[in-house]
């Protein structure tokens, strides 16, 4: 196998992930040179998301490219320093990793600064030392790295960013996190993570143990409403940002903030028990609140 085939197969695994996201990546009916550098955003927000989870694919290909040695391979904390060293790369040098080479035209084309990645890098630093948030500003500190980048980015790649789009689209990045971490409790738990915060545990009386039963408990559930709540009220202080844009964006737009209120009524028509399993929304379910929305009536 020659050094490019090589390269080329990490880069692949991680791609291929788009189809399994919860929305769609770089959906087809957006311009040509949008999906790629959307796909090239996405790769790098993908594997950083891999190496902070530890679910890099077996064989540590991924970590021979940012140059870790075998020995270290397993110690997240050292390949993601690895791999913010390979990110500086991409503004001044020349990247290791084929994604972040691929990033590297996508920064150049777009004019990219590095706060956006920089902060998803330290999100995923935080989920190696921080695994409790004692209060509802605590996680929305963490969203601030772990998701809002993502939204800046999106505007940055696609030339719509101004301040007010900006705070909109945190506001919706705030609150898809919300909900992803809201329909992965029992996995989040099962990493020893738990992004429910402290203190409404403890205004629900909900003690970590109860979070490991095969049934969420009636305080369980009234505390997911709650958070349920916080997400939605999020989303619709974001919602605005979909009728500030116009053409294949805004498309792009509600679909993101369709796939959030779709979630929140899969996980309401759970009863808001979670525990089981990630409720997932259907596509018909998807598609009504994009209408909805795209048609201003939410």
């Amino acid at each position: 196998m020659t050094a490019t085939e090589t390269a080329s197969d990490p880069e692949r695994a991680t791609l291929d992930k788009a189809t399994s996201e919860n929305f769609p990546v770089a959906p087809f009916f957006l311009p040509k040179a949008w999906r790629t550098d959307l796909m090239a955003v996405y790769g790098f927000a993908r594997l950083v998301d891999d190496i902070g989870d530890g679910d890099l694919a077996p064989g540590g290909a991924d970590a021979r490219l940012l140059g870790v040695s075998p020995a270290e391979s397993e110690d997240r904390l050292v390949l993601l320093d690895a791999f913010e060293a390979d990110l500086r790369r991409v503004f001044d040098g020349a990247p290791r990793h084929p994604l972040l080479r691929r990033l590297q035209a996508t920064v150049r084309r777009r004019s990219l600064t590095p706060e956006p990645f920089l902060g998803l890098i330290a999100a995923n630093r935080q989920d190696q030392l921080v695994t409790r948030y004692e209060t509802y500003d605590d996680l929305l500190a963490y969203c601030e790295l772990s998701a809002n980048p993502v939204g800046r980015l999106v505007l940055a790649v696609t030339g719509t960013s101004t301040p007010e789009r900006i705070r909109l689209s945190d506001a919706i990045c705030t609150a898809l996190q919300i909900v992803e971490h809201l329909q992965d409790v029992a996995e989040d738990l099962g990493r020893d993570r738990i992004y429910l915060p402290a203190a409404d545990m403890k205004r629900f009386h909900v003690q970590e143990t109860d979070l490991s039963a095969k049934t969420a408990s009636a305080s369980v559930r009234a505390l997911v409403a709650y958070e349920v709540q916080r997400a939605r009220d999020l989303l619709n202080e974001g919602a605005p940002l979909v009728g500030s844009v116009n053409g294949r964006l805004k498309l792009l737009l509600a679909g993101f903030v369709a796939g959030g209120r779709a979630a929140i009524r899969a996980i309401a028509a759970a009863e808001y028990d979670v525990l089981p399993g990630p409720p997932r929304p259907g596509k018909v379910q998807l598609l009504r609140e994009a209408g909805v929305i795209l048609r201003g009536e939410g």
